[in-house]
């Protein structure tokens, strides 16, 4: 058995602390005349941060470009790595494109942009400005019945040009494929036993 002895060295924590209570209600009065006249002071607001109005995207909106590829996903990628579309401006992932255009043309991105949801309101002078750039520009390419015509033709011959080499292409893998695979036969023997070679009767 341990024996113990009385006279073990530590800390003497058998006194009583004292507390001033002059000092800390002096401390309590000057916290609350503190928070007194802040709240009694009007809060002083800057002045109204002031937002440009909504204007024409200066960019083609990109949602096609990753349409069909397949991509690995980590956990621990950075979001502008993530599946979806990633907005940089706002540094969050959306999942599909329409929410991503509902995004792009929500309230929060435009604030973020610094632009407010209102638009500018045109002057007589702008509109007609407007209406002389807009006729000058169908003047210039006056379009005709002949010409819409001349496109669909010119269209429909690409595509049918497009088709055949297709095809083409497809008859030449067939090809590649099928000297591959024949295996060397004897056309003697082949000939004698009444058949050309081994390949099937199937297309």
């Amino acid at each position: 058995m341990a024996h113990t002895s009385n006279n073990v060295a530590g800390v003497d924590n058998t006194f009583r602390r004292k507390f001033d209570r002059e000092e800390y209600l002096e401390r309590a009065r000057e916290r609350e005349r503190q928070e007194e006249e802040a709240r009694s002071r009007p809060k002083s607001k800057g002045p109204p941060v002031q937002r440009k109005p909504l204007k024409h995207r200066d960019y083609e909106v990109d949602l096609e470009s990753r349409l069909g590829k397949t991509q690995v996903v980590t956990p621990v990628a950075p979001l502008s790595q993530q599946a979806g579309y990633y907005c940089s401006v706002c540094e969050c992932v959306v999942k599909d494109s329409a929410n991503y255009l509902d995004h792009i043309n929500g309230k929060k991105h435009q604030r973020a942009l610094g632009m407010s949801m209102r638009v500018e309101r045109a002057s007589l002078g702008q509109v007609q400005e407007r209406f002389e750039v807009l006729k000058k520009r169908k003047a210039v390419g006056s379009f005709t019945e002949q010409d819409l015509d001349d496109r669909i033709l010119k269209q429909q011959q690409e595509e049918e040009e497009r088709k055949r080499q297709r095809r083409e292409r497809k008859k030449e893998k067939k090809k590649e494929k099928e000297v591959e695979e024949a295996p060397e036969t004897d056309p003697d023997v082949a000939a004698m036993m009444g058949f050309g070679g081994f390949r099937s009767s199937k297309k």
